[in-house]
């Protein structure tokens, strides 16, 4: 399984000092250890942005790290904001280069991991199993449901992600 990080609230940092947050480094490694993750993978840090932040040329990186990506199986920590955004470019690169034997699952967190009521982990741990058990494709995962990437948003006045056919 490969780890791809591209920012997102869960990587963010609250400075105590002037209350923002920001990115410093990524949480994934103590993520996935405090996960006491034994599934094998590797992990690459693709960037360290806000979602809203990211660019076409960005969701391109992104998309082609999963095309290039040897393992068939990956997850991508991601900011909420625009993930659906980036799933749909991942999904429109993987059906136009015919690689259609990849699963491919984002997540991210409403809160950043450092913070203690946050779902980070929870959702890291709900793409895990996700991408194991998941038929080759491009999923989002969040609030613990797997949604495939185009029967999702998210409702921002709830804070959570939901079924477009169902809404």
């Amino acid at each position: 399984m490969h780890v791809f990080l591209t920012g997102g609230t869960l990587d963010k940092h609250y400075n105590e000092l002037n209350g923002e947050l920001t990115f410093t480094e990524t949480h994934m490694q103590a993520m996935l250890q405090q996960a006491r993750m034994t599934v094998p993978y590797q992990v690459t840090q693709l960037m360290l942005k806000d979602s809203l932040e990211m660019t076409d040329t960005d969701r391109q990186c992104l998309a082609q790290a999963c095309l290039d990506c040897t393992e068939q199986l990956m997850i991508v920590a991601h900011g909420t904001d625009t993930m659906v955004e980036s799933a749909v470019v991942i999904a429109e690169q993987l059906q136009q280069t015919q690689q259609l034997n990849k699963v491919v699952v984002l997540f991210g967190a409403m809160l950043p991991f450092e913070l203690s009521a946050s779902d980070a982990l929870f959702n890291l741990g709900t793409a895990v199993a996700a991408v194991q058990l998941a038929q080759p494709g491009v999923y989002i995962t969040m609030n613990g449901q797997v949604f495939p990437f185009d029967q999702v948003q998210k409702n921002r006045a709830q804070g959570r992600f939901e079924n477009t056919t169902s809404v």
